[in-house]
């Protein structure tokens, strides 16, 4: 494991979120901090290729040396997908040109710097981990899983205040372990994966399927929560048992000391608390001790969490 020096906790730190719509970055004036001495954004344009892409990753870090004036020797990426610890190629990303493509590698040689880099789920948990949340609740926790529960579902996980990105580069997926064949076909190839039962996109098409008509999450949602509409309340009750299953299998795998809900699900209030009953059905230990939390630090989450690694 890396050791950081008190210095070096000093220094500015440079991370940037990689988005598909946009790019943003961030300096820090230290790591551990969350008062930005820099925020910029600028288009990804990912329409215009790979190369273009690189192109924009560029531009915002030169925008961020100079209205930090501070010229970084490495920096934190963000990204959809991930880097393969075998071959260096980047793989899984819904940005495709980055796929089957050493973009970390072409990344530090058009930058001129290291480049150390995690995909949106483990960045998401190293903020909450360790400038956000947790860190305010359970500052001595040593593991912390982050779950995002939006239009996908994916996942992060930080040991003692680092990602654990394990031997394939996806530590932490749990969107794409099987849960029940009932959620059908999933993107990846494979079916009854998590995210085809737990995500948003997924529950609207569940309440669809079963009423015949179309309502938005929070619709749904709402009529559950005002006993007005019974298929609301069945994909509801779906959707809890479903994470108590799912997030009770990941803790007696992982056992860790606290759990980040992100995501538009993730802001379910039910979650928080039918839905930590429904885990401990499933759960190897009498009781439960890991700690659920609402994220704190919202869509700063990703490029806070870059700079952090």
């Amino acid at each position: 494991m890396e050791l950081i020096s008190t210095t070096e906790n000093m220094e500015p730190v440079f991370g940037i979120d990689l988005g598909g719509t946009k790019t943003e970055g961030v300096v820090l004036p230290f790591r551990g901090s969350t008062e930005p001495i820099c925020r910029l954004r600028v288009p990804t344009e990912a329409t215009k290729g790979y190369d273009h892409i690189i192109h924009q990753i560029r531009t915002l870090t030169n925008l961020l040396e100079t209205g930090s004036g501070v010229k970084p020797s490495k920096i934190g990426i963000c990204t959809p997908g991930t880097s393969d610890p075998g071959s260096g190629l980047h793989k899984n990303s819904n940005t495709t040109c980055l796929n089957d493509r050493p973009f970390r590698k072409d990344l530090e040689k058009a930058l001129g710097m290291r480049v150390s880099m995690a995909n949106d789920a483990n960045c998401f948990a190293l903020a909450e981990a360790t400038l956000g949340i947790v860190k305010e609740k359970m500052p001595d926790a040593k593991v912390v899983f982050g779950i995002i529960m939006g239009t996908g579902v994916g996942g992060g996980l930080v040991f003692d205040g680092k990602v654990w990105n394990g031997a394939h580069g996806i530590g932490g997926e749990w969107g794409h372990n099987f849960l029940d064949e009932s959620g059908g076909p999933c993107y990846c190839g494979r079916s009854g994966c998590v995210e085809t039962i737990l995500s948003g996109p997924s529950l609207e098409r569940f309440y669809a399927i079963q009423s015949g008509s179309t309502k938005s999450l929070q619709e749904i949602v709402l009529g559950a929560h005002n006993q007005a509409d019974p298929v609301a309340i069945l994909t509801m009750e779906r959707m809890i048992h479903f994470f108590g299953k799912a997030v009770g299998t990941l803790i007696n795998i992982l056992d860790p000391d606290a759990i980040v809900i992100g995501g538009g699900v993730g802001n379910i209030d039910m979650l928080y608390t039918k839905g930590v009953t429904e885990v401990e059905k499933y759960l190897f230990n009498p009781k439960l001790e890991t700690m659920f939390f609402k994220p704190k630090l919202g869509d700063s989450a990703g490029v806070f969490g870059a700079a952090m690694l």
